[in-house]
């Protein structure tokens, strides 16, 4: 990326891309735990004990592996950026999940019938978990600034601009269908965040070879609806995105110590 030698940038950890990131990690996870409460509040939490449980059985796992990988990548300073949150939010019509700077996490009844189980699940948060990881909404949220803002820095922008700002923010971070704007992850994005995912889920002790089986359901609910479900329309196709996985299972089972 040209911009790379002007403007501020970093390194994705496993894939070692070099990626544009122009807002202080302590801004976004501000901002994030705001437009989390926001969220919350607007939202209906699920009261079924056992679907909790599993949301946040799955999620403590997740989070202790991606702390474990942080430090075996080098970058144990960034998790004091995390306060690791898992709640389930009550609308089986929506199918989708988020991760908003911080560790802050909300997946949505409607994605369980199609992740099944606890590996299912995994699938789901650690690739969400991978986005923030590879700080993929940072890079996001600082091309949008630049396109529509003239790269004013954040703080200036939710002054000027709050409205523009805050769905800028959640469509970055994949909670932009509530907000009435999707902003699609690119397809680099979606491969390093596949990847990425697959590491955390084997490192948490599930079975990264589920995820196949997981994007097939997917597939068939976007066909069953017509139109993909909300995970699915900001993703490549499910055909190409699965063999890309097959490619990756290998490297993830080295860190997989299950049955």
């Amino acid at each position: 990326m040209a911009l790379c030698g002007v403007l501020s940038c970093a390194t994705v950890p496993l894939t070692e891309r070099k990626g544009l990131r122009l807002i202080p990690e302590s801004e976004l996870v501000s901002l994030g735990f705001q437009q989390y409460s926001e969220v919350l509040k607007k939202s209906k939490l699920s009261n079924d004990t056992e679907k909790v449980q599993l949301v946040r059985r799955v999620g403590e796992r997740i989070s202790k592996a991606t702390e474990d990988f942080l430090k075996d990548s080098g970058l144990t300073s960034d998790i004091k950026h995390y306060q690791w949150e898992f709640n389930l939010i009550e609308d089986d019509k929506v199918v989708n999940a988020w991760c908003m700077p911080g560790g802050k996490i909300g997946v949505y009844t409607g994605l369980l019938p199609i992740t099944q189980d606890e590996n299912g699940l995994a699938v789901v948060i650690g690739h969400e978990v991978a986005h923030a990881v590879a700080k993929h909404g940072n890079e996001r949220v600082s091309q949008a600034l630049l396109a529509q803002l003239g790269g004013m820095g954040l703080s200036l922008a939710l002054s000027r601009e709050p409205t523009l700002t805050n769905q800028i923010f959640m469509a970055a971070y994949g909670a932009g269908a509530q907000v009435g704007v999707l902003l699609p992850y690119s397809r680099l994005h979606e491969r390093e965040a596949d990847r990425i995912g697959l590491v955390l889920m084997a490192r948490a002790g599930y079975d990264p070879r589920k995820a196949i089986s997981f994007w097939q359901r997917m597939n068939e609910k976007g066909k069953e609806k017509g139109r993909p479900p909300e995970f699915l329309s900001t993703h490549p196709a499910p055909e190409i995105r699965i063999q890309e996985i097959e490619s990756f299972i290998p490297e993830a089972m080295k860190y997989y110590r299950g049955e």
